[in-house]
């Protein structure tokens, strides 16, 4: 952005004229105003002077109701060109209310409306744009009798006014003129040698010839100023030749260092290059990683459920065949015709007590069959559906029903029974896995009864999930990236670095949602989740 320039000539006419403009414009808006102000405040004065005289004049004739004599004391008025209208009122003896007794109107304004309605407002004096207006009380033997009301122009003062602000003009205009040619002049004088050092300077940079000296002037700043010049010319002159031969080896440096950041800028790239490919095979890697930290949590959760499984079915198995040796035995005594009706007896009651375990274990198991095969399903597939949150939460933790059953921690569940929602359990189931495992993992040591607290809300159509456990808390170094991949407080004795990380991402972009962690050492964790979910009906 180019700087804006001024003139000399200019500023110096403009700073002069500015402030004869300003000085005198003041003086002048001040003695006007002081002027039109006095003559407002005679106006003022004259017309309380004639309401007193009103007033005072008017109270005989106004006690005697002698109206002829009020109205040639009134016409006397005539004379005053500024006063328009009077009024005399009087007041009623009975009902004390104010009417209309006589009055005077000047022939050029007309009669003016009573004014019953403002005498206390007209009690002091009221301006308008054009009017001055009072009333004051007609008292007689020191009782008010009556009111005077007086309305006077100003149309002195406005003539006054303009005839004043025409003078204020002409002088004005004459006095700037002078001062403009008296600036003009002052400008003059000053600015030509100034000119005359300025085309010497322009013709030296035209020319390049620093031999040029500034010739001499009668203005001291003028001829300190050509010295100084001279000096500096005499300083260039001997420091050109030192340039010229000084740009011829720096023509080679810079072709030199051409040359050498050319080299420098493709190794650069390359090295570009490499780092981009490192950071592309990194986030192979990582990716890898991560399903297999996923696919890994799947089998370990298949392992428990076929041992959780075994059991039932195991049961069932021996329930089986307790009752198949005990159908031998039975049918072989029938054969033999040697079956007792007690004997038969204890047979039914052992094949239904018998059947009665087959059937609660195969039950047991096939409970067990379904929620896994469920939670199996939402954890290979990210698509929404419709699911009852506490429903959902029991299945997971039925599934880590095998880590679980190895400790003695407490799972407490805050949800509704009637919750249904509408979004993806897949990330959700995986939250809580790696939620609880990381707890199983990391907050409790080996023999303490530790608390884990699973709590939902719903808030204006988004789910709150809050986590918390009372373990061994976060150390401040690792909290602040938690959720960076490969972060682990356990390198080396099975911990990935990947659970939180994993959650993380599930939040944010399965669900997007948001994720935050509060611990401290020895206080535990508390986990805030929150996402966006579609409300359903009570089934």
């Amino acid at each position: 952005m180019m700087q804006r320039t001024f003139s000399i000539k200019g500023m110096l006419i403009g700073i002069v004229m500015l402030i004869c403009s300003l000085t005198l414009i003041a003086s002048l808006v001040i003695s006007g105003l002081h002027d039109i102000n006095t003559q407002h405040k005679k106006l003022q004065h004259q017309l309380q002077a004639y309401a007193t005289i009103i007033a005072n004049s008017t109270s005989s004739g106004l006690y005697h109701k002698d109206s002829d004599a009020l109205e040639r004391q009134l016409k006397a008025f005539a004379a005053v060109p500024t006063i328009n209208n009077i009024h005399i009122y009087r007041m009623d003896p009975d009902s004390q209310e104010p009417f209309f007794f006589t009055s005077y109107n000047r022939q050029t304004v007309g009669p003016h409306p009573t004014q019953f309605h403002r005498i206390e407002q007209l009690q002091s004096l009221v301006q308008s744009p054009h009017y001055l207006e009072m009333m004051v009380p007609i008292e007689h033997l020191q009782q008010v009798i009556g009111y005077a009301y007086l309305r006077a122009n100003k149309a002195e003062i406005s003539g006054y006014t303009q005839n004043r602000v025409l003078t204020d003009i002409i002088i004005a205009t004459l006095a700037l003129l002078s001062a403009f040619v008296a600036a003009n002049r002052l400008q003059l004088w000053l600015t030509k040698p100034i000119e005359t050092l300025l085309l010497q300077v322009q013709n030296i940079t035209k020319t390049q010839d620093f031999s040029i000296r500034a010739a001499e002037t009668n203005l001291d700043e003028i001829e300190s100023f050509s010295k100084a010049l001279n000096l500096m010319l005499e300083k260039i002159e001997r420091q050109f030749d030192k340039l010229q031969s000084a740009e011829q080896e720096i023509r080679k440096l810079n072709l030199s260092l051409e040359q050498k950041i050319s080299e420098r800028t493709q190794a650069l790239k390359e090295s570009n290059q490499e780092l981009l490919n490192t950071l592309e095979t990194l986030h192979q890697y990582q990716s890898q990683i991560v399903e297999t930290e996923k696919m890994s949590s799947l089998g370990q959760m298949v392992a428990g459920i076929a041992h959780e499984v075994n059991t039932p079915i195991g049961l069932g198995i021996t329930a089986s065949t307790l009752l198949q040796d005990r159908l031998k035995v039975i049918e072989q005594k029938f054969q033999n015709k040697q079956l007792t009706s007690t004997q038969l007896n204890r047979f039914l009651a052992e094949s239904h007590e018998n059947l009665g375990i087959v059937y609660r274990n195969l039950e047991r198991a096939a409970s067990l069959i379904r929620s896994f095969k469920q939670v199996a399903v939402d954890q290979s597939s990210d698509s929404a559906r419709e699911f009852n949150m506490l429903q959902l939460i029991q299945e997971v933790l039925l599934s880590l029903r095998p880590n679980l059953k190895k400790t003695e921690h407490e799972v407490i569940i805050n949800c509704a029974d009637d919750l249904w929602l509408e979004s993806k359990p897949g990330p959700i189931n995986q939250i809580l896995i790696n939620l609880i495992m990381n707890s199983l993992i990391h907050a409790f040591a080996d023999g303490v009864q530790g608390k884990i607290i699973i709590t939902v809300a719903i808030e204006n159509n988004h789910c709150q999930l809050m986590y918390q456990d009372n373990g061994a808390g976060v150390p401040e170094q690792i909290r602040k990236r938690i959720f960076d991949p490969f972060v682990t407080t356990k390198r080396g004795e099975g911990g990935s670095g990947l659970g939180l990380h994993l959650v993380y991402n599930l939040v944010t972009q399965a669900l997007r949602g948001k994720i935050q962690l509060e611990s401290s050492i020895g206080e535990g964790v508390h986990v805030f989740i929150e996402f966006p979910v579609l409300i359903r009906k009570n089934k």
